[in-house]
C-alpha cells in the first residue's frame, strides 16, 4: 500500500511540474498574440490603400499586363502554404495543410499542375514525411515575421508568375494561411493573389459603390504595374503572414489553456487517490496494531489460567 501512495505522489510531482510549464506557455503566448494582433492592424492600411491604387492602374488603363491578364488556358498554378516553425497549437497547423491539399485537389482537378512553396517548418517536415514535392520553403521567423520576410517569400513567387509555363512559371499563385477571427476562432482559407481579379479587388477596395478616380499614367501603365503588383504581393502576403502568426499564438493560448486546466483535473483526481490510498493505510495499520493486541490479550489470558 505504501508502495501505490509513493506512485501517486510522483505522478502528482510530474504532473505539477507539466501545469507550471504549461501555464507560462499560455502566459507568453497571451503576450505575443496582443502584439501580433498591433501588426495585423497596422499593417491592413497599407495594404488597402496599396490595393486601391493597383486596382485604379488595372481598371483605368487597357495594358495588359502578364501580372492582372488571365492566362487563356491556366496550366499551371503556384501554392503557398503558411504554417508555424513550432507545434503546441492544437490543430492550427493540421487546419491550414488541410486546406492546401484541398486547394491542391481542386486545382489537380481542372488540370493544372501545381508547385508547393512552405513557410514553417511544420509545413515542411508534413510534406517531406510525405515525399511530395517542394519547389522552396522557408522557417526561422513565423512567430514574429517582418516585411524583410515576406519580401524574400514573394520574390521566387513573382519571378515564377512572370516567367512563361514553358520555363518554368506559372499561370496562377495561391496562397493558404490562418485568418484570424478572434481569441476563440481562426481559420483557414485559401485566396488567388495573381492574375488579379480587378472586379473583385474593386468590391473589396470600394464596397459601398464608391468610384475610383481616373489617372493619368507617366510613362506607362505597364510600367507602373511593374512597380505597384510586386508591392502589392509583398504586402498581401506579409499581412497573411501576420494574420498566421497571430492565429498561431491565439491557437496555443487556448492549447496550452486547456492543456492547465487538464493538468489540474488531473491533480485533483491524484490527490483523492492519493488520501484513499494513505486512509486504507493507516486503517490497516490500525487494524493490525488492535489485531495484535487481542493476539497478546488472548495469550496472557491463557497462560493465567
Amino acid at each position: 500500500m505504501g508502495a501505490q501512495l509513493r506512485v501517486y505522489k510522483r505522478r502528482i510531482r510530474s504532473v505539477t511540474a507539466t501545469k507550471k510549464i504549461t501555464k507560462a506557455m499560455e502566459m507568453i503566448a497571451a503576450s505575443r498574440v496582443v502584439k501580433a494582433q498591433r501588426k495585423v492592424a497596422a499593417s491592413t492600411p497599407y495594404a488597402t490603400e496599396l490595393t486601391r491604387a493597383v486596382t485604379a492602374v488595372g481598371t483605368g488603363s487597357n495594358t495588359r499586363h502578364p501580372l492582372t491578364t488571365e492566362a487563356e488556358t491556366p496550366t499551371r498554378a503556384a501554392v503557398l502554404l503558411l504554417t508555424s516553425d513550432r507545434g503546441l497549437a492544437g490543430a492550427f497547423n493540421s487546419n491550414a495543410i488541410k486546406a492546401a491539399e484541398q486547394l491542391t485537389a481542386r486545382l489537380e482537378a481542372e488540370g493544372k499542375e501545381v508547385d508547393t512553396y512552405i513557410v514553417g517548418r511544420r509545413g515542411l517536415a508534413h510534406y517531406n514525411f510525405r515525399e511530395r514535392k517542394v519547389v522552396e520553403s522557408w522557417s526561422g521567423f513565423t512567430d514574429e515575421p517582418t516585411y524583410a520576410d515576406a519580401k524574400k517569400v514573394a520574390g521566387p513567387l513573382i519571378e515564377a508568375i512572370e516567367k512563361e509555363t514553358a520555363e518554368g512559371g506559372v499561370d496562377e499563385l495561391h496562397i493558404v494561411y490562418t485568418e484570424f477571427v478572434s481569441m476563440m476562432t481562426q481559420s483557414a482559407v485559401d485566396g488567388r493573389l495573381l492574375p488579379l481579379r480587378l472586379e473583385e479587388v474593386a468590391e473589396e477596395v470600394a464596397p459601398k459603390g464608391e468610384i475610383l478616380p481616373l489617372f493619368d499614367f507617366e510613362p506607362s501603365a505597364e510600367d507602373v504595374l511593374d512597380a505597384l503588383l510586386p508591392r502589392y504581393v509583398e504586402s498581401r502576403i506579409y499581412n497573411a503572414m501576420l494574420q498566421s502568426a497571430a492565429s498561431k499564438h491565439a491557437a496555443t493560448r487556448r492549447a496550452m489553456k486547456s492543456a492547465t486546466d487538464n493538468a489540474g483535473d488531473l491533480i485533483n483526481t491524484l490527490s483523492r487517490l492519493a488520501n484513499a490510498a494513505r486512509q486504507a493505510e493507516i486503517t490497516q495499520e490500525i487494524s493490525e496494531i488492535v489485531g495484535g493486541s487481542a493476539a497478546l490479550a488472548d495469550a496472557s489470558a491463557g497462560s493465567d489460567r
